[in-house]
């Protein structure tokens, strides 16, 4: 499998993408409004979950790395899991890549080949003051439908889940 658009390429993450998701975990432009860097040892057993093969009913993560296509750089990770029907889609950039367009030009073709394996319903799980992520979901046509106050901890402090979806519920 593989996804292009006009400037980048989506494909199944590999061994060989270790030091990528390695980073989008632990660089702290990346992480500061998803999660704290996790252990090692927690991040290690993560990425190898993530190269286990996908399907639909696997209960485990499509990860593609998406790639520049001009100058072949490594920008981040993107995908979906799917649970009871519902795909929950995430997506990760490195920093250098902020601000090109690439969270929403990756995830409107996860969206639409999605929608071509029968996933219609869709959700994400956005930190309070996420303001990019939410920008990228809005633009590829999620809606904001609940705020769960006091939700998640990052950093020792305490912030609003915002959840979003996609599809008839």
């Amino acid at each position: 499998m593989k996804l292009e658009t006009q400037q980048l390429i989506m494909a199944p993450i590999r061994e060989q993408d270790w030091s990528l998701f390695h980073a989008l975990h632990t660089t702290s432009l990346v992480i500061e409004k998803c999660f704290d860097a996790p252990d090692e040892d927690d991040l290690k057993d993560k990425f190898q979950g993530r190269l286990q093969p996908w399907a639909p009913e696997s209960g485990t993560w499509l990860t593609l790395t998406i790639t520049e296509k001009g100058s072949g750089k490594p920008v981040g990770i993107t995908g979906f899991f799917v649970d009871h029907g519902i795909a929950e889609v995430g997506y990760l950039l490195m920093p250098e890549f902020y601000g090109k367009g690439y969270g929403t030009e990756s995830l409107q073709a996860v969206v639409e080949w999605a929608e071509t394996q029968g996933l219609h319903q869709m959700r994400a799980v956005v930190t309070e003051g996420n303001v990019a992520s939410e920008r990228v979901l809005e633009k590829c046509g999620f809606t904001l439908k609940e705020k769960i106050p006091l939700a998640y901890e990052i950093g020792g402090h305490l912030y609003a889940d915002h959840i979003y979806q996609r599809g008839a519920f």
